[in-house]
């Protein structure tokens, strides 16, 4: 049975690996994030702002011309038409409702697309709350679109200009500053990393894609059960919530995509699972990318989403038990499978997407196997991106 326990383990993985100064901020919300979240209060907001806001249930769209050329059902949930264009909205709306009801007025978040921080800024707008968003520098520049958006919703964004000025460098600026104000600020984790409750409360929000994969898929196909899921891993949101009501459902194979960038040996990578081991990173035990002594590697990924050197301790002990397959999926060929994707089914992905796409090439299945595959993001947010690529 794959359940996180007591104290925020995946079997070896997880637990809160953090300074004492931030007991106060993890204790106050391990305390209460359960209890509050299952009152009906919240639920009913949450589901309100979910379907009203967001715009849920997002579809589960059969994709013809492709399952045509790969002799598969291929489907694809459409986490792309969510407000705000990504599925980073179902964990923001989720954590602002708790944050309210914890008395927090201010808000901090971290990101690497700027998908995250989007969500973030547009749930702060909604309830009238300072937000701050820390931001890699060199993200900054090469996800300039979600950068303007995340000001015009109000938000103030800092860079990170220290080490890769990537995802981790926004990561340990926003904990810096959750240290220093722990008592009317709220850090809304985007990914499901750092100490728990964080993994599996990110998880929890997130798995409203697989609940809704799971009606929509019966309807479409008399069956719940596809016979593979994929998702893309950086830190691993949208794969957890693709994932949850499948963990304990062995007769699906799940699939995870990671970024392997110009290779896995290249030492320009992010593929997690084929160079990391285990060690702590932002609070959690997991699987990271690390040099003998213990210092983190800098990661590399055309993809801004997926630019990170760890995975949730949730992939982690996936991976650790053989429960899902993981894929490293190089920066040319995610780029291709995105202009394919476009060119055959009239939806531009996210890069980060493209990367759970081109895992169709790299796996093996049966004619006429279910395949879904999550479209975590669309790619308005990557056009500077796929322009200087090119390759179109």
């Amino acid at each position: 049975m794959i359940k996180v326990d007591e104290k925020g383990f995946y079997g070896k993985f997880g637990g809160a690996y953090i300074p004492e100064m931030l007991h106060p901020n993890i204790e106050e919300l391990r305390d209460n994030y359960e209890q509050i979240v299952a009152t009906a209060e919240f639920q009913e907001e949450f589901q309100s702002l979910l379907r009203d806001f967001v715009g849920r249930p997002t579809p589960l769209y059969f994709a013809k011309r492709m399952s045509e050329k790969y002799g598969a059902k291929i489907y694809f949930k459409r986490e792309d038409l969510c407000h705000t264009g990504a599925h980073k909205v179902n964990n923001t709306v989720g954590q602002i409702i708790l944050a309210k009801k914890l008395g927090k007025k201010r808000i901090i978040a971290e990101t690497g697309a700027g998908q995250h921080g989007v969500a973030t800024a547009t749930v702060c707008a909604l309830m009238g709350m300072e937000c701050t968003i820390y931001m890699g520098a060199l993200d900054i520049q090469r996800q300039r679109p979600n950068v303007e958006r995340m000001r015009i919703l109000g938000a103030k964004v800092v860079p990170a200009t220290s080490g890769s000025q990537t995802l981790k460098d926004a990561t340990n600026e926003a904990m810096r500053q959750w240290i220093n104000n722990p008592v009317d600020t709220h850090y809304i984790i985007g990914s499901v990393v750092g100490p728990h409750p964080y993994p599996e409360m990110v998880a929890r929000f997130q798995s409203v894609i697989s609940e809704e994969i799971k009606k929509q898929l019966l309807e479409k196909e008399g069956t719940e059960n596809p016979d593979i899921l994929i998702a893309c891993v950086g830190g691993g949101s949208n794969a957890a919530g693709t994932f949850f009501h499948y963990y304990n459902v062995p007769e699906v194979r799940l699939v995870a995509a990671e970024a392997a960038g110009l290779g896995i040996s290249s030492g320009k990578s992010a593929a997690t699972t084929a160079l990391g081991t285990p060690g702590i990173l932002h609070g959690s035990k997991t699987l990271l990318m690390q040099t003998e002594d213990g210092q983190v590697v800098e990661p590399h990924s055309i993809s801004a989403g997926l630019d990170y050197p760890g995975i949730g301790p949730v992939h982690a002990h996936l991976f650790d038990i053989g429960r899902a397959e993981f894929v490293a999926v190089e920066d040319e060929d995610a780029m291709k499978a995105g202009i394919e994707l476009s060119r055959m089914e009239g939806i531009i992905p996210a890069i980060e997407t493209a990367h759970a796409v081109h895992a169709l090439n790299m796996i093996a299945y049966k004619k006429d196997d279910i395949i879904v595959i999550n479209l975590s993001g669309r790619g308005d947010k990557d056009l500077d991106t796929y322009i200087k690529w090119g390759g179109y």
